[in-house]
């Protein structure tokens, strides 16, 4: 029968226009919400993401600047330009693969908490592990604003995470935690991954391998929820990270593309216009 395939654009659709109300209330009272995002020059995805802020985020309202960090830029030089984006911004981001002189730890703790819409500052993790959420990572944000968007029951029910990111994997654990499902997160070094996966009564996959989880991953009936974003030169186009083929087996799928990436975008912008609305500005 195959699963009912999840419409992330239409979700993405209602998202933006609640993101622009607010944004228009901002604009009413003086505020002008705005994003800086610093993007490595060097690699193209990461562009092609800068880009596609830019659009979305003007659209929705926002003033996004974006600022080009050179491929051999040492840690000095990065905090200069992280200091000079972060001024007069609300939220700031830092797009990866960070240049090969930058150490991505001490990335995150140079970005100021109360403007780090990405939610990598160890304060923002640590106040989501407590279960006081300031800032979630965008796709994070986005998988579980999905799956509570199909109305299936979540008390009681067993997730599988495919991915232990910092962005996706870890955070996307806590906020399943909070809705009272039983979570594990499977990595490289997992045992038996198809037959832990095939136990989830939802499966979030996030490991940037393109269609790695085949329909053997897949319990009959399964919430399937694929974060993979893998540009493919030879198909030309993009793949996540589950084979398409799963949706036969799955009761609800999100499709790559629009399934999981126009709600991210829709995330990372009402994380700005959070910050925003916080009023924190220099």
């Amino acid at each position: 029968m195959g699963a009912e395939i999840i419409d992330g654009k239409k979700i993405a659709g209602g998202l933006g226009e609640a993101n622009a109300a607010r944004s228009e209330a901002l604009r009413g009272a003086g505020i002008e919400p705005t994003l800086a995002v610093l993007t490595p020059g060097d690699d193209p995805n990461a562009g092609a993401y800068a880009r596609s802020l830019v659009k979305a985020g003007t659209k929705r309202g926002l003033v996004v600047r974006t600022v080009e960090l050179p491929a051999g830029v040492d840690p000095a030089g990065f905090e200069r330009l992280l200091k000079e984006a972060e001024t007069g911004a609300h939220g700031v981001l830092v797009l990866r693969p960070l240049p090969a002189g930058l150490d991505p730890d001490a990335v995150d703790f140079l970005v100021d908490p109360d403007r780090d819409v990405d939610g990598v500052h160890p304060v923002n993790a640590g106040l989501l592990a407590l279960g006081r959420p300031r800032f979630v990572p965008a796709t994070a944000r986005a998988v579980h604003h999905i799956l509570k968007s199909t109305g299936v029951e979540l008390v009681g029910k067993r997730a599988v995470i495919i991915g232990r990111s910092n962005i996706v994997g870890k955070p996307l654990f806590q906020l399943l935690l909070a809705e009272h499902l039983t979570v594990t997160v499977c990595h490289s070094r997992t045992r038996d991954l198809p037959g832990v996966a095939r136990e989830a009564e939802v499966l979030a996959v996030a490991i940037g391998r393109a269609e790695m989880v085949t329909p053997e991953y897949v319990k009959p009936g399964a919430v399937v929820l694929d974060a993979g974003y893998n540009w493919n030169d030879g198909l030309g186009r993009e793949q996540g990270d589950v084979h398409p083929d799963a949706a036969e087996v799955a009761g609800w799928f999100t499709p790559v593309p629009g399934g999981v990436g126009p709600v991210t975008t829709q995330m990372l912008v009402a994380n700005v216009l959070i910050a925003a609305e916080r009023g924190k500005t220099r």
